[in-house]
């Protein structure tokens, strides 16, 4: 490592307790980016590292939780609307969404043993199915899809537990496009980019809603909801 590369590391190791980075401008012509690990145990171990390290800060704000659970109740005609969140560290989204949606019943994952600590939460690697999940779910929403080691596989996992005509909603900006992918948030794509690639993964299996708003945590920057219905 060179002597700018490293304090630029140790400058945002510093800057991540508070919820920023530095990151530079795409001047390439790649859309999206996959980091590649040595093996699994160097992705699970880095991704538990930034886990306790950004414990207490996170992506979602009560501003854009209030758009996806209106979304959610104004679709889904039911009495009881179950969700999981998925990378969702120390329990922020499900209790937003359970404090949203009248009669909701949602749970958080996280990939650290930190979920422990938190209600409604449980320690799960979201690329990984669990049998007692599949179609059982009205909604997934996830920030941390930037997160993943295999976005194609962590999403088809996703789609195997909501119901057909349910959604999948992943919250993505321009701070998750290719500059942004690294050891730790390995996969970035450009937002412009991000539809043409679920529809070469998925195909006639999903139709893609797009709601843009803005973030008022950072700084009214802009936030894209693709809401991902499945049709199978």
């Amino acid at each position: 490592m060179n002597l700018v590369n490293w304090i630029k590391d140790l400058i945002n190791r510093i800057l991540i307790k508070f919820g920023y980075r530095i990151s530079k401008i795409n001047t390439t012509d790649k859309l999206f980016k996959i980091h590649k690990y040595k093996n699994y145990d160097e992705y699970k171990n880095t991704q538990i590292y930034f886990n306790k390290q950004k414990i207490n800060k996170v992506w979602a704000d009560e501003n854009t939780l209030k758009i996806v659970s209106n979304f959610l109740k104004e679709s889904i005609k039911s009495e009881k609307i179950k969700g999981l969140c998925h990378g969702s560290r120390n329990g922020f989204e499900q209790k937003c969404f359970i404090q949203e949606i009248p009669n909701a019943e949602v749970i958080g994952t996280d990939i650290s043993d930190t979920a422990n600590n938190y209600e409604n939460s449980i320690v799960h690697d979201f690329h990984h199915e669990k049998k007692e999940w599949i179609e059982n779910f009205d909604f997934v929403y996830s920030n941390s899809l930037d997160q993943s080691y295999d976005p194609e596989k962590a999403l088809n996992t996703w789609l195997n537990q909501i119901k057909k005509d349910r959604y999948i909603i992943i919250e993505h900006s321009d701070q998750h496009g290719v500059v942004s992918s690294g050891k730790m948030d390995p996969f970035g794509v450009e937002a412009s980019f991000f539809p043409y690639l679920l529809t070469e993964w998925f195909g006639h299996k999903i139709s893609l809603k797009i709601i843009k708003s803005i973030k008022k945590n950072k700084n009214d920057a802009p936030v894209y909801f693709f809401i991902i219905k499945k049709n199978f």
